[in-house]
């Protein structure tokens, strides 16, 4: 379990200056560290002024996506938690997409259940391959565009878990606005 507090300066007339706990679950399945990309996302709003609380992150790390549900809950009833940010990776296996189908299940359960967000940071490692012409190896991995995804993604994601700390209302200036996490953004729909 690794524990970090990050401190903002604060006037003492700032509204909701209680600290929040981020929770941040992540695998030793993964082969992309996504920690740090969320620590660089909350230091970086921070340091923008754009975060009015104090912040602590704490960090639980498990064997794999299956069990990342018990790890959120977990940061949530021990470790009082805010929101939780899991981070996993998924294998390229059609049984892998059925394991992450069933974690996936399991943490909308344990969002219910706690009534927090839980923002689900999965990379699926076939969104980084690359499509071969030689048909006995239809796909093939490609590493930089896997870390790319994994750092757009988690850093994204970190950025709309403040802002969901923030309240309700803090991201329906971006509804409708084609978002995306991993990727750039699609942009909005005007006809």
């Amino acid at each position: 379990m690794e524990n970090v507090l990050i401190n903002k300066k604060r006037s003492s007339n700032e509204k909701n200056n209680r600290e929040r706990i981020i929770g941040v679950a992540d695998t030793t399945f993964s082969r992309v560290n996504m920690y740090p990309f969320v620590e660089e996302a909350v230091k970086n709003a921070i340091n923008e002024g754009s975060v009015g609380f104090n912040i602590k992150i704490e960090r639980y790390t498990v064997p794999g996506i299956k069990d990342l549900p018990v790890a959120c809950k977990l940061l949530f009833e021990k470790y009082s938690a805010d929101i939780v940010i899991a981070l996993g990776m998924v294998g390229g296996e059609k049984i892998d997409k059925q394991c992450s189908h069933e974690a996936s299940t399991a943490i909308q359960q344990v969002m219910l259940l706690e009534n927090k967000h839980i923002l689900e940071v999965f990379l699926h490692m076939d969104e980084a391959y690359d499509k071969l012409a030689d048909k006995k190896d239809k796909r093939k991995l490609n590493e930089k565009k896997l870390f790319s995804i994994c750092k757009d993604r988690s850093y994204k994601h970190s950025q709309n878990a403040l802002a969901l700390l923030k309240g309700k209302n803090e991201l329906t200036q971006f509804a409708g606005h084609g978002r995306r996490q991993g990727a750039n953004h699609v942009g909005q729909i005007k006809l």
